[in-house]
């Protein structure tokens, strides 16, 4: 198996992040420091740690959602000594992690879980998840640039893919939007409405894939059902 698919299911992170921690060398095997991602072992031989401490086997699946405030970073830990998601989830013996990222400002559905094959799957960009977002901007976009946004506008060089943009309500100053995207640049929908000249002021997730958010309260959870978790992996 390789290391980064073996560290991904002992739930010590997803398989893009047990890659790095391979590549920084805080991986070793048998008590050798391995420095690439993708090498061989044999689970039930080799001894594996990380940070010097041993990876014990498979533990239990965990899958929740939580319905993120804003002003949280989506980290297990933060440098800046920022609160994170971690907060909400004190009461979880198990260890897992955040599915992707929800920014800072942002509130909404937010993914966790100790299944690093599902995480990768998640937030591999070849897999194209649909993520929903409904979002306040300021003014009321022409239809010019809602067209703009469908297409794809450019962001640091590069177009972002389609959308799928619907007007929902609108105010004396503002608009209601429901946004539907695969990708997950950083801040991608306000830089988004940015690149046509509004402002987001507000930006919940509500959806990703079949998996909606519903009335969960924010700042609480609620473990995912065997159907949903199997609405993910399809």
């Amino acid at each position: 198996m390789r290391l980064e698919k073996y560290l991904a299911k002992s739930g010590i992170a997803s398989r893009r992040t047990a890659q790095k921690r391979i590549a920084t060398g805080r991986v070793t095997v048998n008590d050798e420091r391995v420095l690439i991602p993708g090498t061989h072992i044999e689970p039930d031989r080799d001894l594996v740690k990380v940070d010097g401490q041993r990876v014990e086997g498979t533990p239990d699946q965990i899958y929740l959602m939580l319905n993120k405030p804003p002003g949280y970073v989506t980290t297990v830990r933060d440098e800046r000594h920022r609160p994170t998601v971690m907060e909400f989830i004190k009461d979880i013996p198990e260890r897992i992690y955040p599915v992707g990222r929800l920014d800072r400002d942002t509130e909404g559905l937010l993914l966790m879980t100790n299944d690093g094959e599902l995480a990768h799957r998640l937030t591999h960009p070849r897999h194209e998840v649909k993520k929903t977002y409904v979002a306040w901007v300021c003014g009321k976009p022409s239809q010019k640039a809602i067209h703009q946004l469908r297409k794809g506008v450019r962001i640091e060089g590069r177009f972002t893919s389609q959308a799928k943009i619907a007007r929902i309500s609108h105010g004396k100053d503002r608009t209601q939007f429901r946004i539907t995207i695969h990708e997950g640049k950083k801040r991608q929908i306000r830089r988004m409405f940015q690149a046509v000249g509004h402002e987001v002021t507000f930006l919940k997730r509500v959806a990703i894939g079949a998996l909606l958010l519903g009335d969960l309260p924010v700042g609480q959870y609620r473990m995912l059902n065997a159907a949903e978790v199997d609405s993910l992996r399809k």
